[in-house]
């Protein structure tokens, strides 16, 4: 069921940013490379560009993800040359449940997103946010899946509880 007014809803999904080879210590603790602070930001700055500014962010608790979401949150904010607005700031939850998660446990995170959030954000990992991606719109979602700082962009009229099907409107992968 649409709400009332069929408000329009976005979704942003987007895969973390380039990190670290795995090494010795355990894989939820990898940071970002230089790339990848760089594409982050690039990420954010592209974001703020395109009026896609999160009400909430739904992120993966890692290293990586976090590290990634507070790139894409100094990009949305612009330095003198990015000029990006940024807009009031957005409610974070850092979701634990989102590393290593299926494509099920992200919809489900998606669909806790508050009724009033009109742009979400949700910065996780593969394999779950490229199927989650092609589970929303299976006819347009890339078949090799996302790569480091790329960003789809799904739009639907249901509300977030409800969430089945979302339209690929827009992809970016985010390069410094």
């Amino acid at each position: 069921m649409t709400d009332a007014g069929g408000t329009e809803r976005t979704l942003v999904l987007l895969r973390h940013a380039k990190a670290e080879a795995p090494g010795s210590g355990p894989d939820v603790q990898r940071p970002l490379t230089a790339r990848g602070h760089a594409d982050s930001a690039a990420a954010g700055a592209w974001l703020a560009r395109h009026g896609l500014l999160p009400d909430v962010v739904l992120c993966s608790a890692a290293r990586r993800t976090r590290q990634t979401w507070h790139g894409v949150q100094l990009g949305m904010t612009g330095a003198a040359d990015e000029a990006g607005p940024a807009g009031p700031a957005p409610q974070v939850r850092y979701e634990p449940g989102a590393y290593e998660a299926r494509p099920a446990d992200l919809l489900a995170l998606v669909r806790s997103a508050p009724a009033e959030a009109r742009t979400v954000l949700l910065v996780a990992h593969n394999p779950g946010i490229s199927l989650l991606s092609a589970l929303l719109d299976p006819e347009h979602a890339d078949q090799e899946g996302l790569r480091t700082t790329d960003l789809v962009v799904h739009r639907t009229r249901l509300p977030w509880a409800e969430l089945s099907r979302a339209d690929i409107v827009a992809r970016h992968t985010a390069r410094a």
